[in-house]
């Protein structure tokens, strides 16, 4: 029994220690289980932790690649803004560029279109000045100033014993009369007083004064230029003798005007031309004009006619005229510039050689007419014996200088034992018209009928009778005189005649 029970208790413990180590295999195996659930959670714990870290890891390359891919996307931005920028500052570059070079092509055009423009208009300014010179050339004649006539008295009053008085007068009168620019030349003046003959002496301009060119045109060479267009050779050549003729009609003219016709009743003109000697070099003076006319002779030309021809007026005056004026052709003067010619009559001083008690009858005729010139000068006249040869009747000539009634007086002294003729009264009353006298006297030794008297007030004539005479020369020149008529004038008495 006991080997039973120990058997039995073998078993049990055999079984016991098989439970136990069933119980310790299964510890074993539960604490394997345990050990390999925490290994495998603690695998799975790694595996997660390092499938965080690998999602990390992946996250933050993936946050690395985005961050890095941003990056270069935000590189590649701002190369492709900065291309975008640099091609648009290259855009706007070549744009400015572009309008730069079309400004400047446009400016270019202007400029050459400007350049154009002002090549054009100087040619038109160029065409229009050789066009006025012409028309000045041309209008020189008719262009004639008005008013000359006023000069007359101040020429008047220059004209005394002294001859170069009334030239000079008149030079200065001529001198004061406007002319186109290059037309006025120099004047020289001389007179001759017996004659009445004004000699005039005037330079003429060169043959520059003519333009050479008929206009200025534009020409589209390279470069662009003004070109002119010559004038014909015979053209200017015509336009010189034309011009040559207006200034010698127009001087001609302006002689008459600023003279008195009672001074002077004919001119003598020459046109000379300062130049040189084309042969020689030497400056020559040749004398394209020349002409002698009378008043009345040039009275007769219409010289504001625009169909005038003035070469032909002066061919019909007999002027003298150089065929070929351009060419310094000179002509032989009518009249050369001598001074000796133009001498006003000797003074006599016929006061000094007078008795105490002359008788007027008894003198000598020309005697008689310095006397009554040197009354009248001591009455406070300017007058001048006129020679014998071509006076008109008009034995003297004598200036009134008051402002307002002064002028011009013609005088003629009849030194006579019978009554003086109304005809004769007349006939001085018609030369202070036609001469543009202020006024006429006759004074003579005897008497005047009454037609005279009544027709002297009305025609600007005085009349001073023997009597009247007599006490004039009493008075001024301090002269009693005898009147030794052969019978006593109507209404006289004897104490007029002694």
């Amino acid at each position: 029994m006991a080997r039973r029970k120990s058997v039995a208790a073998q078993l049990l413990q055999v079984y016991q220690e098989r439970q136990k180590a069933k119980a310790a295999e299964a510890e074993l195996a539960r604490q394997a289980r345990a050990t390999e659930r925490e290994a495998v959670a603690w695998a799975k714990e790694e595996a997660g932790k390092e499938r965080e870290a690998a999602q990390a890891w992946e996250r933050a390359r993936r946050d690395n690649q985005a961050q890095q891919s941003a990056e270069a996307r935000r590189a590649e931005q701002i190369v492709r803004d900065l291309e975008k920028r640099n091609a648009a500052r290259a855009k706007e570059l070549e744009q400015k560029q572009r309008a730069e070079a079309r400004e400047k092509a446009a400016a270019e055009r202007r400029a050459k279109q400007e350049a154009v423009e002002g090549l054009r208009r100087e040619a038109a300014a160029r065409t229009a000045e050789v066009e006025e010179q012409l028309s000045a050339l041309a209008s020189v004649l008719r262009s004639r100033p008005g008013g000359l006539h006023r000069l007359r008295l101040e020429a008047e009053r220059a004209f005394g014993p002294d001859l170069e008085g009334f030239a000079v007068g008149v030079e200065k009168a001529l001198a004061s009369v406007s002319y186109p620019e290059g037309l006025n030349g120099a004047r020289r003046v001389a007179f001759s007083p017996e004659a009445r003959e004004l000699m005039v002496e005037v330079e003429l301009p060169g043959q520059v004064v003519v333009p050479s060119v008929t206009q200025y045109r534009f020409k589209a060479s390279a470069p662009p230029a003004v070109v002119p267009q010559p004038r014909k050779e015979a053209e200017t050549k015509a336009l010189y003798r034309d011009l040559v003729a207006r200034l010698a009609l127009r001087a001609i003219d302006e002689a008459f005007a600023v003279t008195p016709p009672a001074l002077v009743d004919q001119v003598a003109f020459n046109g000379k031309v300062r130049a040189k000697d084309r042969a020689t070099g030497k400056a020559i003076e040749p004398c394209l004009v020349s002409v002698r006319v009378s008043r009345e002779s040039f009275a007769e030309l219409v010289l504001d006619e625009p169909e005038l021809d003035p070469v032909a007026s002066l061919h019909h005056l007999d002027a003298i005229v150089s065929q070929h004026p351009y060419d310094l052709e000179p002509v032989r003067p009518v009249v050369t510039f001598d001074l000796s010619r133009y001498k006003i009559a000797p003074e006599r001083d016929v006061v000094a050689g007078l008795d105490s008690r002359p008788d007027l009858l008894a003198m000598d005729p020309t005697d008689f007419e310095h006397l009554i010139r040197r009354l009248f000068e001591k009455i406070g006249l300017k007058s001048w014996v006129t020679q014998a040869s071509r006076d008109d009747g008009i034995d003297a000539v004598a200036v009134n200088e008051e402002p307002l009634i002064g002028g011009l007086c013609i005088i003629q002294a009849k030194r006579t034992k019978n009554v003086v003729s109304a005809e004769t009264v007349r006939a001085v009353a018609g030369l202070v018209v036609d001469k543009g006298a202020s006024k006429g006297i006759v004074v003579t030794t005897a008497w005047f009928g009454k037609a005279s008297w009544d027709f002297a007030p009305r025609n600007r004539v005085e009349l001073i009778d023997g009597r009247h005479l007599k006490a004039l020369l009493l008075q001024h020149l301090g002269i009693d005189a005898l009147i030794g008529l052969p019978k006593l004038p109507p209404n006289w008495q004897a104490r007029d005649l002694s």
